[in-house]
């Protein structure tokens, strides 16, 4: 019998046993219970090991390299230790070792049970492996090195022990296709990692790859595919791609900090060599004078002409009749770009095709100015720490403006970036359409003004009762509209002169002498430093952030109590617009218009009292909000240092992309401090040129 159960437990069938692990029943009346039960659970383990043969040999043909190489392992592993512990316990009980036989000549089967008891629990996990991957027809590495990473992370030792063997067995097979990815650019036919266009395929990278490698890997394979697929003159040296073979032979995913290090380390010796093979300096400086043009305004005519334009889309799709035609569309704002060019000097710039419009909520249809008095309340009751968005102020539904970037110019602009470019946009085009809207109601109200004085010459007409009230409402409304010109224009003013075009050129100075980025900051390696004219990609990579960053730094929106204070100051610019258009150009009613002037028993007329009530409220609202901005504006740079310290492509409108951009400062801390700093101390002279502000903000 004892060589019968054997056999069995190799995995060979016997009349000992039903189809089931149950014991015969013949056999039944001829043991003992507790033999009748040991044989059980021998019968039990048998079944188990017969199960994971038979899935082992079915899943050996599947088309999937991983599955192969999992069941090739599964099959190494049980004929190492399980078919040899068969062996071995045969081996015993024909030398009559007396820790299986008794007194030399009986076996117990409780002494062949205990053997074998310590593959149950291993047995029984493997079993339940192969169900699940005869559960499913094609398994993605993704998720096949996620499960088996998933059910090492157990209490029992030698299950946790087979599951890692079978997890760096598909890891090792998945490395392999990541190296020819990495260091060859080649994607096998069957079970890629990515598609032709180098997109990453759904389940091709388990969950322990991280988003930052992921990204890397795609920059990598992607850079090395094209440049053999174009058949550059210059190709990767074989000594380099040797030496990203020999890194990546070193880790598997599943140490997630290695592995993020060689793929870092990997991507910077590529971008390197791509530097100085591929991406020449002038596309780099082409790339940066387009961005600063289009997105940060220094086109200052394409810019008025392309807000210019946008109004005059949404003022004809207001006024027109058919249904389908007063909707605004992506195409009618990509149209717009085209036709804002005309006649200035981005009707020849090629760059200008590579700017798109995208309007994530879909087609809309235009609405006019609220009129409404809810500025100030929801400014102040909003969240503090929360970021103000500028993206929804230049149409009247969120617009983000794209460039699209081609290789190998993606190599030096990163989707984060252009996130930040667009955020800018966003805020500068806000700020410039809500310039020039005070600017024509400045100018309207001084054509009205001076119709008006032909008639009634220095005085504003109206009887003597309505006179006062008369003088009352245009003095209040010049008022306003000067205030709100003169602050748009000091906030313009600093934000393109002082920030915008100062961090310009310091940008481009640093391309053009590259020691000056490179130098330490002073010693007797200063001058030796200052002669280097080679630019390495690290540090131009290096440039470009700290570049953005005092961009977002220096325009505020690094500060979220500032932004949240801005935005209702162009809302409150924008009513007030509003409601001068609607009152046909002019705060003051025309003489002959019902209720324009005293009736019956009123000393004043209805509609000047109500017009008055307005432009008062709007005069409140205006100042609270401007003694604000000030207060803040000048407690920031007497507290923390006024840095990036937030998330800046969520505090700049792309939340809805969920992408979170941290803006690391790069720069050396007192100095950077400094000059941002000074930055804003500008601003605040702008501001309190008079003085009117520093008299009663206590600092």
């Amino acid at each position: 019998m004892i060589a019968e159960v054997l056999l069995v437990l190799a995995g060979h069938s016997s009349s000992l046993f039903t189809a089931d692990h149950n014991l015969h029943p013949a056999f039944r009346p001829l043991l003992h219970p507790g033999e009748e039960q040991c044989l059980q659970v021998l019968g039990q383990i048998a079944l188990r090991y017969r199960r994971i043969k038979k899935a082992c040999a079915t899943l050996s043909r599947s088309r999937s390299r991983y599955v192969c190489a999992l069941c090739a392992t599964l099959n190494q592993i049980l004929k190492d230790d399980y078919e040899t512990l068969v062996v071995d316990t045969e081996a015993k009980i024909l030398q009559r070792d007396p820790e299986l036989v008794g007194q030399g000549f009986f076996v117990p089967l409780a002494a062949v049970r205990a053997t074998f008891a310590e593959w149950d629990a291993p047995l029984a996990a493997l079993e339940s492996l192969t169900t699940q991957l005869e559960s499913e027809d094609q398994w993605q590495p993704g998720p096949l090195i996620d499960m088996l990473l998933n059910r090492s992370k157990t209490g029992v030792h030698r299950i946790s022990q087979i599951m890692s063997l079978l997890a760096v067995a598909v890891q090792r097979t998945w490395r392999g296709q990541l190296a020819a990815f990495l260091v060859h650019g080649s994607l096998s036919p069957v079970d890629p990692l990515a598609s032709d266009s180098h997109v990453l395929l759904e389940g091709s990278m388990p969950s322990c790859v991280s988003h930052q490698s992921r990204e890397s890997i795609i920059y990598v394979g992607r850079a090395i595919a094209t440049v053999k697929k174009k058949k550059w003159e210059s190709q990767i040296p074989r000594e380099l791609a040797l030496q990203h073979a020999n890194l990546l032979d070193t880790v598997l995913p599943e140490d997630q900090y290695k592995f993020d290090l060689i793929i870092s380390q990997i991507r910077t010796n590529i971008s390197e060599w791509l530097w100085l093979n591929v991406l020449t300096r002038k596309d780099v400086e082409e790339s940066v004078v387009s961005l600063a043009n289009y997105f940060l305004l220094r086109n200052g005519e394409f810019s008025l002409a392309l807000i210019r334009d946008i109004e005059h889309l949404k003022i004809s799709r207001l006024t027109t009749r058919s249904g389908g035609t007063s909707m605004i569309r992506e195409q009618d704002l990509n149209l717009a770009l085209l036709r804002a060019s005309l006649g200035t000097t981005a009707q020849h710039d090629p760059s200008l095709l590579h700017l798109k419009f995208q309007m994530p909520s879909g087609p809309i249809r235009p609405l006019l100015p609220s009129l409404g008095d809810k500025v100030l309340s929801s400014s102040t009751t909003s969240n503090p720490g929360e970021m103000t968005s500028f993206d929804d102020l230049l149409l009247g539904t969120t617009l983000v403006l794209t460039y699209n970037v081609a290789w190998p110019l993606d190599l030096f602009l990163h989707p984060s970036d252009l996130q930040i470019y667009s955020a800018m946009f966003n805020y500068l085009s806000s700020l410039r359409k809500t310039h020039t809207r005070i600017h024509t109601c400045w100018a309207s109200l001084s054509n009205a003004q001076r119709a008006r004085r032909r008639w009634t010459g220095l005085g504003e007409g109206g009887t003597t009762e309505d006179l006062e009230a008369r003088k009352q409402l245009l003095r209040c409304g010049w008022g306003v509209v000067r205030d709100m010109g003169w602050f748009l224009d000091s906030l313009l003013g600093y934000v393109m002169v002082d920030v915008v075009d100062v961090e310009f050129r310091r940008f481009r100075e640093l391309l053009n002498k590259p020691g000056r980025a490179q130098s330490g900051g002073g010693g007797s390696d200063a001058g030796t430093n200052a002669d280097r004219t080679y630019l390495d990609f690290t540090t131009l990579r290096n440039l470009h952030t700290t570049y953005l960053e005092r961009l977002v730094t220096g325009c505020l929106l690094s500060h979220p109590t500032l932004t949240a204070i801005l935005r209702p100051i162009f809302e409150v610019c924008e009513r007030f617009v509003a409601q001068v258009e609607r009152w046909g150009g002019d705060v003051l009613p025309a003489l002959l218009f019902e209720g324009s002037i005293a009736a019956g028993d009123d000393k004043v007329g209805v509609m000047v009292q109500e017009r008055l009530e307005v432009v008062s409220e709007i005069n409140k609202s205006l100042h609270a909000l401007l003694d604000s901005f000030y207060a803040e504006l000048s407690l920031s740079t007497s507290q923390q240092p006024f840095t990036a310290t937030g998330d800046a492509s969520k505090s700049m409108l792309m939340a809805s992309t969920g992408n979170q951009t941290v803006i690391q400062r790069r720069g050396k801390g007192t100095e950077w401090n400094g000059e941002v700093r000074r930055h804003v101390e500008r601003l605040l002279l702008r501001l309190d040129l008079s003085g009117g502000h520093s008299r009663v903000v206590d600092l």
